[in-house]
Protein backbone atom coordinates (compact mmCIF):
# COMPACT_ATOMS: atom_id res chain seq x y z
CA UNK A 1 0.00 0.00 0.00
CA UNK A 2 1.10 3.62 -0.91
CA UNK A 3 1.53 5.01 2.82
CA UNK A 4 1.90 8.63 3.58
CA UNK A 5 5.03 8.41 5.84
CA UNK A 6 7.43 11.24 7.67
CA UNK A 7 10.59 9.39 6.90
CA UNK A 8 13.72 11.46 5.82
CA UNK A 9 13.57 13.48 2.84
CA UNK A 10 16.26 12.25 -0.05
CA UNK A 11 15.25 15.10 -2.32
CA UNK A 12 12.74 17.64 -3.05
CA UNK A 13 12.09 20.90 -4.74
CA UNK A 14 9.18 23.23 -5.24
CA UNK A 15 8.36 26.08 -6.74
CA UNK A 16 6.29 29.83 -5.30
CA UNK A 17 4.60 31.83 -7.88
CA UNK A 18 5.39 35.47 -7.49
CA UNK A 19 2.45 37.40 -8.46
CA UNK A 20 0.69 40.66 -6.84
CA UNK A 21 -1.18 40.45 -4.72
CA UNK A 22 0.53 37.30 -2.78
CA UNK A 23 -1.32 35.38 -0.74
CA UNK A 24 0.06 36.15 3.08
CA UNK A 25 1.66 33.03 4.64
CA UNK A 26 2.20 33.15 8.70
CA UNK A 27 5.24 33.58 10.63
CA UNK A 28 7.29 30.86 12.54
CA UNK A 29 4.24 31.41 15.84
CA UNK A 30 1.13 32.10 13.38
CA UNK A 31 0.49 34.95 15.21
CA UNK A 32 0.38 37.09 11.93
CA UNK A 33 0.48 36.91 8.15
CA UNK A 34 3.63 38.48 6.31
CA UNK A 35 3.28 39.04 2.47
CA UNK A 36 5.51 36.89 0.22
CA UNK A 37 8.36 40.31 0.64
CA UNK A 38 8.25 40.05 3.93
CA UNK A 39 9.32 36.45 3.85
CA UNK A 40 12.14 36.50 1.69
CA UNK A 41 13.18 39.59 3.65
CA UNK A 42 13.30 37.18 7.20
CA UNK A 43 15.50 34.76 5.00
CA UNK A 44 19.45 35.08 5.84
CA UNK A 45 21.45 33.81 2.92
CA UNK A 46 25.05 32.56 3.28
CA UNK A 47 27.49 33.09 1.34
CA UNK A 48 31.69 31.45 1.46
CA UNK A 49 32.10 28.19 3.44
CA UNK A 50 29.71 27.13 5.35
CA UNK A 51 29.81 24.77 8.20
CA UNK A 52 26.90 21.68 8.04
CA UNK A 53 28.20 20.71 12.51
CA UNK A 54 24.99 18.03 11.78
CA UNK A 55 27.22 16.19 9.20
CA UNK A 56 30.57 17.36 10.30
CA UNK A 57 30.63 18.78 6.44
CA UNK A 58 31.56 21.63 5.07
CA UNK A 59 30.25 23.23 1.91
CA UNK A 60 32.38 26.04 -0.08
CA UNK A 61 29.83 27.98 -2.06
CA UNK A 62 31.16 28.91 -5.38
CA UNK A 63 30.79 32.49 -6.70
CA UNK A 64 26.93 33.01 -7.19
CA UNK A 65 25.59 30.57 -4.57
CA UNK A 66 23.86 30.71 -1.44
CA UNK A 67 23.15 29.12 1.39
CA UNK A 68 20.05 28.70 3.74
CA UNK A 69 20.48 27.41 7.38
CA UNK A 70 18.29 24.38 8.47
CA UNK A 71 15.97 27.00 10.19
CA UNK A 72 15.78 29.08 6.55
CA UNK A 73 15.32 25.46 4.82
CA UNK A 74 12.58 23.75 6.70
CA UNK A 75 10.72 27.64 7.10
CA UNK A 76 11.00 28.01 2.84
CA UNK A 77 9.35 24.32 2.73
CA UNK A 78 6.74 24.62 5.38
CA UNK A 79 5.71 28.03 4.91
CA UNK A 80 6.35 28.98 1.56
CA UNK A 81 6.01 25.92 -0.20
CA UNK A 82 2.95 24.17 2.05
CA UNK A 83 5.05 21.11 3.16
CA UNK A 84 5.16 18.78 6.29
CA UNK A 85 7.86 19.65 9.06
CA UNK A 86 11.19 17.79 8.00
CA UNK A 87 13.76 18.13 10.87
CA UNK A 88 16.15 16.28 8.88
CA UNK A 89 16.70 19.02 6.07
CA UNK A 90 20.38 20.49 7.11
CA UNK A 91 19.95 23.78 4.78
CA UNK A 92 19.39 24.59 0.86
CA UNK A 93 21.93 25.47 -1.68
CA UNK A 94 20.20 28.48 -3.90
CA UNK A 95 22.15 28.71 -7.27
CA UNK A 96 21.54 32.34 -6.59
CA UNK A 97 22.58 34.90 -4.19
CA UNK A 98 19.00 36.73 -3.87
CA UNK A 99 16.43 34.95 -1.55
CA UNK A 100 14.19 35.66 -3.63
CA UNK A 101 14.55 32.87 -6.19
CA UNK A 102 12.72 30.63 -3.45
CA UNK A 103 9.80 32.35 -5.35
CA UNK A 104 10.58 31.69 -9.37
CA UNK A 105 8.81 29.03 -10.69
CA UNK A 106 11.22 27.78 -12.61
CA UNK A 107 14.00 28.05 -10.18
CA UNK A 108 15.71 25.13 -8.42
CA UNK A 109 17.42 24.02 -5.18
CA UNK A 110 19.54 21.77 -3.53
CA UNK A 111 18.03 20.22 -0.31
CA UNK A 112 20.96 18.34 1.92
CA UNK A 113 20.49 16.21 4.54
CA UNK A 114 22.57 13.62 6.01
CA UNK A 115 22.28 9.66 6.28
CA UNK A 116 24.40 8.14 9.12
CA UNK A 117 24.12 4.93 8.02
CA UNK A 118 27.77 4.08 8.37
CA UNK A 119 30.68 3.66 5.34
CA UNK A 120 29.22 2.76 2.44
CA UNK A 121 31.58 0.59 0.41
CA UNK A 122 32.30 1.47 -2.96
CA UNK A 123 33.97 -2.13 -3.74
CA UNK A 124 30.69 -2.75 -6.31
CA UNK A 125 31.42 0.72 -7.88
CA UNK A 126 33.02 -0.67 -11.16
CA UNK A 127 30.77 -3.68 -11.67
CA UNK A 128 27.60 -1.96 -11.44
CA UNK A 129 25.30 -2.36 -14.71
CA UNK A 130 22.94 1.09 -14.77
CA UNK A 131 21.39 -0.21 -17.88
CA UNK A 132 19.71 -3.40 -16.03
CA UNK A 133 19.17 -1.31 -13.12
CA UNK A 134 16.99 1.41 -15.20
CA UNK A 135 15.19 -1.58 -16.63
CA UNK A 136 14.23 -3.11 -12.95
CA UNK A 137 13.70 0.91 -11.64
CA UNK A 138 11.74 0.93 -14.56
CA UNK A 139 9.34 -2.15 -13.75
CA UNK A 140 9.20 -1.50 -9.85
CA UNK A 141 7.46 2.62 -10.75
CA UNK A 142 5.18 0.85 -13.09
CA UNK A 143 3.80 -1.99 -10.61
CA UNK A 144 3.63 1.29 -8.16
CA UNK A 145 1.41 3.04 -10.66
CA UNK A 146 -2.30 1.40 -9.66
CA UNK A 147 -1.63 2.05 -5.83
CA UNK A 148 0.26 5.48 -6.69
CA UNK A 149 -3.43 6.40 -8.77
CA UNK A 150 -6.23 4.61 -6.17
CA UNK A 151 -4.45 7.54 -3.55
CA UNK A 152 -5.28 10.24 -6.19
CA UNK A 153 -1.12 10.57 -7.35
CA UNK A 154 -0.35 10.48 -10.70
CA UNK A 155 0.89 7.61 -12.05
CA UNK A 156 4.95 7.70 -13.15
CA UNK A 157 6.89 6.65 -16.26
CA UNK A 158 10.36 6.64 -15.26
CA UNK A 159 11.66 7.47 -18.52
CA UNK A 160 14.94 6.94 -18.18
CA UNK A 161 18.68 8.48 -17.06
CA UNK A 162 18.63 12.40 -17.86
CA UNK A 163 22.44 11.84 -16.90
CA UNK A 164 23.75 8.22 -16.04
CA UNK A 165 25.17 7.81 -12.86
CA UNK A 166 28.61 8.22 -12.16
CA UNK A 167 31.15 7.63 -9.41
CA UNK A 168 34.51 9.45 -8.57
CA UNK A 169 36.71 6.94 -6.90
CA UNK A 170 39.14 9.70 -6.12
CA UNK A 171 36.80 12.27 -4.62
CA UNK A 172 34.12 9.39 -3.61
CA UNK A 173 31.19 11.08 -5.14
CA UNK A 174 28.69 9.88 -6.57
CA UNK A 175 25.73 11.62 -8.95
CA UNK A 176 23.26 10.67 -11.42
CA UNK A 177 19.86 12.14 -12.39
CA UNK A 178 16.38 10.44 -13.37
CA UNK A 179 13.47 11.93 -15.67
CA UNK A 180 10.46 11.38 -14.65
CA UNK A 181 7.05 11.52 -16.47
CA UNK A 182 3.54 11.67 -14.91
CA UNK A 183 0.36 11.18 -15.88
CA UNK A 184 -3.39 11.18 -15.08
CA UNK A 185 -5.50 8.08 -14.85
CA UNK A 186 -6.92 9.08 -17.93
CA UNK A 187 -3.62 8.37 -19.41
CA UNK A 188 -3.10 12.13 -20.05
CA UNK A 189 0.47 13.80 -19.85
CA UNK A 190 0.27 15.52 -16.29
CA UNK A 191 4.23 16.94 -16.15
CA UNK A 192 7.39 15.88 -16.21
CA UNK A 193 10.93 16.50 -14.03
CA UNK A 194 13.89 16.25 -13.88
CA UNK A 195 15.47 14.44 -10.41
CA UNK A 196 19.36 15.23 -9.50
CA UNK A 197 20.85 13.26 -7.10
CA UNK A 198 24.49 13.84 -5.40
CA UNK A 199 25.73 11.15 -2.55
CA UNK A 200 29.27 12.45 -0.94
CA UNK A 201 30.61 9.65 0.74
CA UNK A 202 32.21 9.43 3.98
CA UNK A 203 33.06 7.89 7.16
CA UNK A 204 30.44 7.69 9.15
CA UNK A 205 27.75 7.90 6.14
CA UNK A 206 27.07 10.08 3.51
CA UNK A 207 25.70 13.81 2.37
CA UNK A 208 22.77 13.67 0.41
CA UNK A 209 22.12 16.78 -2.01
CA UNK A 210 19.15 16.62 -3.88
CA UNK A 211 17.97 18.92 -6.81
CA UNK A 212 14.51 18.89 -8.60
CA UNK A 213 14.10 20.61 -11.09
CA UNK A 214 11.94 20.87 -14.40
CA UNK A 215 13.26 18.81 -16.93
CA UNK A 216 13.49 21.91 -19.78
CA UNK A 217 16.27 22.63 -16.82
CA UNK A 218 18.32 20.02 -17.76
CA UNK A 219 21.29 21.90 -19.62
CA UNK A 220 21.25 24.49 -16.63
CA UNK A 221 21.07 22.04 -14.03
CA UNK A 222 23.74 19.87 -15.82
CA UNK A 223 26.04 22.63 -16.32
CA UNK A 224 25.41 24.00 -12.52
CA UNK A 225 26.24 20.80 -10.85
CA UNK A 226 29.81 20.24 -11.46
CA UNK A 227 30.15 23.47 -9.28
CA UNK A 228 27.68 21.55 -6.71
CA UNK A 229 29.45 18.37 -6.76
CA UNK A 230 32.95 19.98 -5.84
CA UNK A 231 31.18 21.84 -3.23
CA UNK A 232 30.68 19.53 -0.46
CA UNK A 233 33.21 17.67 1.53
CA UNK A 234 33.57 16.06 4.74
CA UNK A 235 35.74 17.61 7.52
CA UNK A 236 39.50 16.20 8.54
CA UNK A 237 38.94 12.71 10.02
CA UNK A 238 35.51 12.52 8.67
CA UNK A 239 35.85 12.01 5.21
CA UNK A 240 36.24 8.19 3.37
CA UNK A 241 40.05 7.46 4.07
CA UNK A 242 39.34 8.14 7.25
CA UNK A 243 36.98 5.17 8.28
CA UNK A 244 38.40 2.34 10.90
CA UNK A 245 37.04 -1.15 9.90
CA UNK A 246 38.27 -1.90 13.70
CA UNK A 247 35.90 1.00 15.48
CA UNK A 248 33.51 1.95 12.46
CA UNK A 249 30.13 0.62 11.19
CA UNK A 250 29.59 -0.01 7.99
CA UNK A 251 26.31 0.55 6.36
CA UNK A 252 25.01 -2.63 4.96
CA UNK A 253 24.82 -1.74 1.19
CA UNK A 254 26.61 -0.40 -1.53
CA UNK A 255 27.12 2.16 -4.63
CA UNK A 256 24.41 0.00 -6.06
CA UNK A 257 21.71 0.83 -3.04
CA UNK A 258 22.22 4.20 -3.16
CA UNK A 259 21.14 4.70 -6.70
CA UNK A 260 18.64 1.99 -6.42
CA UNK A 261 16.70 3.78 -2.89
CA UNK A 262 19.21 3.92 -0.23
CA UNK A 263 18.17 3.41 3.31
CA UNK A 264 15.07 4.38 5.12
CA UNK A 265 17.36 4.86 7.95
CA UNK A 266 15.48 6.42 10.94
CA UNK A 267 13.14 3.27 10.95
CA UNK A 268 15.92 0.88 10.32
CA UNK A 269 14.29 -0.82 7.20
CA UNK A 270 16.39 -1.83 4.47
CA UNK A 271 14.91 -0.39 0.79
CA UNK A 272 15.30 -2.46 -1.99
CA UNK A 273 14.06 0.55 -4.51
CA UNK A 274 13.46 4.36 -4.62
CA UNK A 275 11.50 6.74 -7.03
CA UNK A 276 11.87 9.87 -6.19
CA UNK A 277 8.62 11.66 -7.41
CA UNK A 278 7.52 14.86 -8.79
CA UNK A 279 4.55 16.74 -10.11
CA UNK A 280 5.58 20.36 -10.98
CA UNK A 281 1.89 21.50 -10.97
CA UNK A 282 0.22 19.54 -8.10
CA UNK A 283 2.96 18.19 -5.35
CA UNK A 284 5.86 16.19 -4.95
CA UNK A 285 6.11 12.46 -3.89
CA UNK A 286 8.93 11.77 -2.53
CA UNK A 287 10.17 8.37 -0.59
CA UNK A 288 12.34 5.00 -0.93
CA UNK A 289 10.47 1.98 -1.46
CA UNK A 290 11.22 -0.12 1.64
CA UNK A 291 9.88 -3.55 3.04
CA UNK A 292 6.75 -3.75 2.90
CA UNK A 293 5.35 -1.16 0.23
CA UNK A 294 6.72 2.52 -0.28
CA UNK A 295 6.73 5.00 2.32
CA UNK A 296 6.44 8.31 1.01
CA UNK A 297 5.97 12.17 2.04
CA UNK A 298 3.66 14.44 0.18
CA UNK A 299 5.08 17.97 -0.85
CA UNK A 300 2.35 20.34 -2.13
CA UNK A 301 2.95 23.20 -3.74
CA UNK A 302 1.45 26.48 -2.19
CA UNK A 303 -0.17 28.30 -4.54
CA UNK A 304 -0.29 32.36 -4.99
Amino acid sequence: MFRKTLLPALALLAGLVLAAPVAAMPDDKGEHQMTAEEFVSSLHPQAGDVAIPEAKATLKLAKGYSFLSAKDAQRVLTQAWDNPPDDSVLGMILPSTDAHSVLDDSAWAVVVTFVDEGYVSDKDAAKIDYDDMLKDLKKATQDENADRLKEGYPAIELVGWAEPPHYDPSTHKLYWARDLKFKKADGSDDGQTLNYAIRVLGRRGYLSLNAIAPIDQLAKVRADMPDVVAMAEFDQGERYADYNAATDKAAAYGIAALVAGGIAAKAGLFAKLGVLLLAMKKFIVLGIAAIGGFFAKLFKRKKA
